[in-house]
C-alpha cells in the first residue's frame, strides 16, 4: 500500500520540477527578448547619432562594419550611402545609393537620394533618368529641387522656373533654393530677376552670405555699384565691396573698380590680403 502511495508522490514531484524548469526557461526567454528589444533601440539611436552629429568619416567606418555583418539590411545600407555623401565621397556615395535602390524595400526617396548623389558626382544624364523613373505622384521638396537643377543644366529655363517655384512652396526654409533659382536667372542674363530672388533669399535667412555675394554680382552686372541694404558684418561688407570692385573691372569700369577696392581694404578690420593683391595688379596695369 505504501508503494502505491509513493508512486503518485514521485510523479507529482517530477511534474513540479518539470513545471519549474519550464517556468525558468520561459523567464530566460522573456529576459533575452527584452535585451534584444533594448539592443534594437540602442542600435537605432546609435544609427541616428552617426547620421547627424558624428564625423562623416567615422559614420562611414561604422556603417561599413555594420553592412558587412548584415549585408541584407537596407537601413544600414542607407546609412552607409548617406554617410558617404556627407563625407563628400561622391563616387562611392553614388555606388552605394545604386545598391540601395536595387534592394527589396527600396523607396522613391531612395531614388531621389541616388539622383542627388549622381548630380554631386557630375552624372547629370543618369540623374535625369533616375528622376524620370520616379512616379509623378511622389512630390517632395528634394525631388523638385533636383528636377530644377537638371532643367537648369539642360537650359530648359521654363521647366526650371516651374520646378523652383514648386520646390519653394514645399519647404519652410526656402532661402537655399531661392539662392539657386537666383543664380539660374543670373547665368541666363536675367539680372533684375536674379536680384529679386537673392533679396528674398536674404530676407528668409539674413546669414546666407552666398546670396549676399550673388546679389552684389547681379547689381554689378547692371552697373549698380552700391551695396544693397542688407544685414552684413564689417568683414562681409569688405568682402562684398571687393566682389563689386572685381565686377566693375570686368564690366570695363576700371576706375570705379579701383575706388571700390581701396574702400574694401579700408573697411576690413584686418589686413585684406586678397583685395590688396587685386589693387596692386590694377595699379601695375
Amino acid at each position: 500500500m505504501r508503494h502505491l502511495i509513493l508512486i503518485p508522490a514521485l510523479v507529482a514531484s517530477g511534474l513540479a520540477l518539470s513545471g519549474c524548469a519550464n517556468k525558468d526557461k520561459k523567464a530566460e526567454e522573456t529576459v533575452e527578448r527584452a535585451f534584444q528589444d533594448v539592443n534594437v533601440v540602442d542600435e537605432s539611436n546609435l544609427n541616428d547619432v552617426m547620421l547627424t552629429v558624428a564625423d562623416p568619416n567615422e559614420a562611414v567606418s561604422y556603417f561599413t562594419r555594420a553592412t558587412k555583418a548584415a549585408p541584407g539590411r537596407i537601413d544600414l545600407q542607407r546609412g552607409l550611402a548617406l554617410s558617404l555623401v556627407r563625407a563628400k565621397r561622391n563616387t562611392e556615395g553614388a555606388v552605394a545609393w545604386s545598391k540601395v535602390t536595387a534592394m527589396p524595400g527600396a523607396t522613391a526617396e531612395d531614388k531621389v537620394n541616388l539622383a542627388d548623389a549622381l548630380i554631386r558626382n557630375g552624372e547629370w544624364k543618369r540623374s535625369e533618368a533616375t528622376l524620370d523613373a520616379i512616379p509623378p505622384t511622389y512630390e517632395t521638396f528634394q525631388r523638385y529641387r533636383l528636377e530644377a537643377m537638371v532643367a537648369d543644366a539642360n537650359k530648359e529655363w521654363q521647366k526650371a522656373d516651374s520646378y523652383y517655384e514648386i520646390a519653394v512652396g514645399l519647404t519652410t526654409t526656402p532661402s537655399g533654393v531661392m539662392n539657386n533659382w537666383g543664380f539660374s536667372k543670373l547665368t541666363r542674363g536675367d539680372y533684375a530677376g536674379a536680384e529679386r530672388l537673392f533679396g528674398e533669399a536674404i530676407r528668409q535667412d539674413p546669414t546666407l552670405y552666398t546670396a549676399k555675394n550673388n546679389l552684389v554680382l547681379a547689381r554689378g552686372a547692371q552697373r549698380v555699384y552700391t551695396l544693397p541694404v542688407v544685414p552684413m558684418t564689417q568683414i562681409e561688407r569688405a568682402q562684398l565691396l571687393h566682389t563689386m570692385a572685381l565686377t566693375a573691372v570686368k564690366q570695363g569700369d576700371v576706375q570705379t573698380g579701383e575706388a571700390l577696392m581701396r574702400e574694401a581694404i579700408n573697411t576690413h578690420p584686418q589686413h585684406f590680403e586678397e583685395a590688396a593683391r587685386s589693387l596692386q595688379a590694377l595699379e601695375n596695369g
